[in-house]
């Protein structure tokens, strides 16, 4: 009797163990699972949940969302972090409804042609979304393929071809299987074959894991030292976002400057926002969010 092989024995896991996420429900349409996949990105589960309900609420498909401004997908994205996601999947809804009728469209080559759209997203997008063979390559798919294949403890900090390579060759040949086994991948690196505590007792490949088989412990410490975030730019960044998106109209540049009180550091952030398209100048003496009314002067106090 021939062996299972490593796609068959994760996927039987996963249809045993995979938690159970709205994104993965039957009949969830493309555009639910592209919105989720921009979320997840560098953003835990927990976080995007909610967000990820709210957003359909009001945005059900990518017409409705086009047919609204920036300035409220930023506000939408609340405190999610790395906004300029917000704006990007704006840009690729109204993409999708100027190219594709308003439908998401299911061939690679156009999915990658999107805004805000990589080599990633597109990959989950034709899988999960439309049941195709695509290599769907992120940081706990490294791990996996990594560790249980090539015998190596981490997998390094950044996607290379290589991976993709690696990853399809374990994928079966028919497209439905191998959708599931893209997902299952994931799953097994994000729950069990973890960067620091890696639960190898229950993992369903330990008796086949090249690195299980090798005796070697998991690093010390992390492939990429995590982000300082308190006293960074980013957290000005973030503080004088959350003033402009409680905002209803332009803010005076007097208000933004209360809320950090180094003056170099505020300016520099606050041109970030400008360059990155998050804010828009709005005359001299105030700012708003990108696209939120019309190009009206806020007169001097």
């Amino acid at each position: 009797m021939t062996e299972p092989t490593f796609a068959t024995l994760v996927s039987r896991w996963y249809e045993e163990n995979a938690r159970d996420l709205p994104w993965r429900e039957p009949g969830v349409g493309a555009w639910a699972i592209l919105v989720s996949e921009v979320m997840l990105q560098q953003t835990p589960v927990v976080r995007v949940l909610p967000a990820w309900r709210a957003w359909l609420d009001r945005w059900p498909d990518p017409a409705a969302l086009a047919a609204d401004t920036p300035a409220e997908a930023i506000r939408m994205w609340g405190r999610l972090g790395y906004p300029r996601r917000a704006v990007r999947l704006r840009d690729c809804a109204v993409a999708i409804v100027d190219r594709h009728g308003g439908e998401v469209p299911d061939k690679l080559d156009q999915l990658l042609a999107l805004p805000g759209v990589g080599t990633y997203t597109a990959r989950a997008v034709a899988a999960f979304a439309y049941g195709q063979r695509h290599p769907v390559v992120d940081t706990n798919v490294r791990r996996v393929v990594s560790r249980a294949v090539a015998g190596e403890p981490d997998a390094g900090p950044a996607t290379r071809p290589a991976d993709l390579v690696a990853c399809e060759e374990l994928l079966p040949l028919e497209p439905a299987a191998a959708a599931l086994a893209s997902a299952a991948f994931m799953e097994l690196g994000a729950v069990v074959c973890t960067a620091r505590s890696p639960r190898c007792p229950v993992c369903p490949v330990e008796s086949v894991c090249a690195w299980r088989a090798s005796g070697q412990e998991a690093p010390a410490g992390p492939t990429r030292r995590p982000q300082r975030y308190a006293g960074t730019d980013r957290q000005v960044r973030g503080l004088l976002l959350g003033v402009l998106r409680e905002a209803t109209g332009p803010v005076p540049h007097q208000r933004l400057d209360q809320v950090w009180t180094d003056d170099v550091q505020r300016a520099r952030a606050l041109a970030g926002l400008v360059t990155d398209g998050l804010v828009e100048p709005v005359g001299e003496a105030a700012f708003r969010l990108v696209g939120d009314g019309p190009a009206t002067p806020l007169p001097l106090p």
